[in-house]
């Protein structure tokens, strides 16, 4: 399809046909409050035409009960998606994939907040590692190192006390 062409959501596009392009029209009605549309093209028919999917924005009171809901249970079983759905006034599959959405996300934060525990961790490993290496030197340099004896001077009853002890 050359061109991008737009319609009405729930209508089908065939792939070779042109269309005007029309600016989207916002009644202001409670319903077209609730519900924010924006297309989204699916190749969904066996003919190859494209099919306009609307994508739902939830309302804030729709968001802070589905995360209330995700808060108590990170699954829901049937009984559970189809009462919220009607709670909500949606399908029982968008509670399922945002749920499913949901748990994506916080599977992702987890695995970035356990990134930067194991980078930290890394460099402190990595940082005592150098330090144990240039200590391990030190050791090493002053085990090769001829030695050098000290002679103390001593007193002979000094010496006496040492050698024999009461």
């Amino acid at each position: 399809m050359t061109g991008l062409s737009l319609a009405l959501a729930g209508t089908v596009v065939p792939n070779k046909k042109k269309l005007k392009l029309m600016k989207p029209t916002i009644n202001n009605n409670n319903e077209d409050k609730k519900k924010l549309f924006s297309s989204h093209h699916h190749n969904n028919n066996k003919g190859g035409d494209m099919v306009l999917r609307k994508k739902l924005r939830l309302t804030k009171e729709q968001s802070a009960m589905l995360e209330h809901s995700f808060n108590q249970h990170t699954i829901l079983n049937s009984a559970q998606k189809k009462s919220l759905a009607e709670q909500l006034n949606l399908k029982t599959r968008q509670i399922e994939v945002w749920f499913q959405n949901r748990r994506a996300r916080t599977k992702l934060k987890q695995t970035e907040v356990e990134y930067e525990l194991l980078k930290k961790r890394c460099q402190s490993l990595t940082d005592e590692n150098r330090r144990l290496k240039k200590e391990l030197q030190e050791l090493t340099a002053i085990k090769t190192s001829p030695t050098t004896t000290t002679t103390v001077a001593m007193c002979s009853s000094c010496h006496n006390k040492l050698l024999h002890p009461n």
